[in-house]
């Protein structure tokens, strides 16, 4: 089956729950959408594509924490390294055992501690022979429920926030560069773009 049968086939299958999906202009790829998961004012954006060149559909999710939970954060650092330390190893620990692929963006500092966790993604591929609309959706959940573990979690030791998201400095020492998207070649892919970034392949844990 080509790329242009198996995008066809997604639309449909995405399209058959009544999942809200918005096409992306991308040169790139075969095919990219946005996705919301779960439905409902509680789901997510997720990107949806098929790089150009490659036999597979790479789907990701980014989210940004809250400004007023990188600030407990930053408390916590100041005060109680040694527990924000072990906080970020289990926040780790936690997205391995998801089994999903994953990156985090943490905030700049001197500290060896390092910074707030101020970004994570999720992400999973599917390869073209294992692509059916049950693996397509549980793929989805799956993330979903990665997301949501460490979502909860941050919610569970620094609070509901502000309801702001807060700032991403990796993003910000990028202004201003030419960014890349997930139907560049896989192996380099670093960033999946809509309105926020949400990263994908390397350099994916910035301890």
């Amino acid at each position: 089956m080509s790329a242009d049968e198996i995008a066809t086939n997604v639309r449909q299958w995405l399209e058959g729950e009544r999942m809200e999906i918005r096409e992306q202009k991308d040169d790139r790829s075969h095919l990219h959408l946005l996705c919301k998961y779960p439905a409902g004012k509680n789901g997510h954006m997720f990107a949806i594509v098929i790089p150009k060149g490659r036999d597979l559909l790479a789907i990701s999710s980014m989210t940004r924490v809250d400004g007023g939970q990188q600030n407990s954060m930053q408390k916590l650092i100041d005060e109680e390294e040694d527990e924000w330390v072990t906080w970020a190893h289990d926040c780790r620990m936690q997205l391995i055992a998801s089994g999903a692929d994953w990156a985090i963006h943490m905030g700049h500092s001197k500290k060896k501690a390092g910074g707030p966790l101020q970004a994570f993604n999720v992400s999973e591929p599917i390869w073209f022979d294992g692509l059916t609309k049950n693996e397509l959706m549980q793929t989805l959940r799956r993330l979903w429920m990665a997301k949501l573990g460490v979502i909860l979690e941050i919610k569970y030791t620094f609070g509901p926030g502000t309801g702001k998201a807060g700032p991403v400095d990796d993003w910000a020492n990028k202004q201003g560069q030419k960014r890349t998207t997930a139907a560049q070649k896989a192996e380099d892919v670093k960033e999946v773009h809509t309105d926020d970034s949400m990263s994908f392949g390397t350099g994916f844990d910035p301890s």
